[in-house]
């Protein structure tokens, strides 16, 4: 009988402290750090358009495509596919990827197709592409916008984030915030 008390007790303890104490605190802490916990959100002519450490989906040719998730980016259910290279699933998706992505770059050859823009991420929610990946786009995107391609390889360029310090990391490029300056490049 003792031991059923001392169980209850400890049960209602972790109880107020799991579903109430550590939820306050953790919102609380969350109110010091940007946006208040909220997320970095981006907005464009006033209005939120996406999350800025947050993968979307572009699938139209005068947008810079982002790297397929596992997750159709939907952050609640983050994670990949759990499929290893040699799973014939997983090969089948990726060449399926592999040919669609040529319908819409036929300038390349299967070689030069990114291993990224046909593989999801681990977490199926990365907002980022290589600056590589992104200028195997340039083309595609010029044609769909009707405009030539410098412009767009400077905004590549403008938009790539290199290492941190120059040393962590590879240089990156967030493709909301590419597709942004696509949008206001008019």
């Amino acid at each position: 009988m003792k031991n059923i008390f001392s169980a209850i007790k400890l049960t209602l303890l972790c109880l107020l402290f799991f579903s109430v104490l550590y939820p306050l605190a953790i919102t609380g802490i969350a109110q010091f750090a940007p946006c208040k916990g909220k997320g970095e959100t981006i907005e464009m002519n006033g209005k939120m358009v996406g999350f800025q450490k947050v993968g979307q989906s572009f699938t139209k040719n005068n947008y810079f495509w982002s790297r397929p998730s596992a997750v159709n980016y939907n952050a609640a259910s983050g994670g990949g596919s759990n499929k290893g290279p040699s799973n014939p699933d997983h090969l089948k998706d990726v060449q399926i990827k592999v040919d669609r992505f040529l319908v819409h770059h036929p300038y390349l050859t299967k070689q030069d197709v990114p291993t990224e823009m046909v593989t999801a991420s681990g977490s199926g929610l990365d907002p980022h592409i290589s600056p590589n990946a992104a200028a195997v786009q340039v083309k595609r995107v010029a044609k769909a916008r009707n405009i030539s391609e410098s412009p767009i390889t400077q905004l590549v360029e403008k938009y790539t984030q290199k290492p941190l310090l120059g040393l962590f990391g590879p240089p990156v490029v967030n493709v909301l915030e590419l597709n942004i300056a696509l949008d206001r490049l008019k």
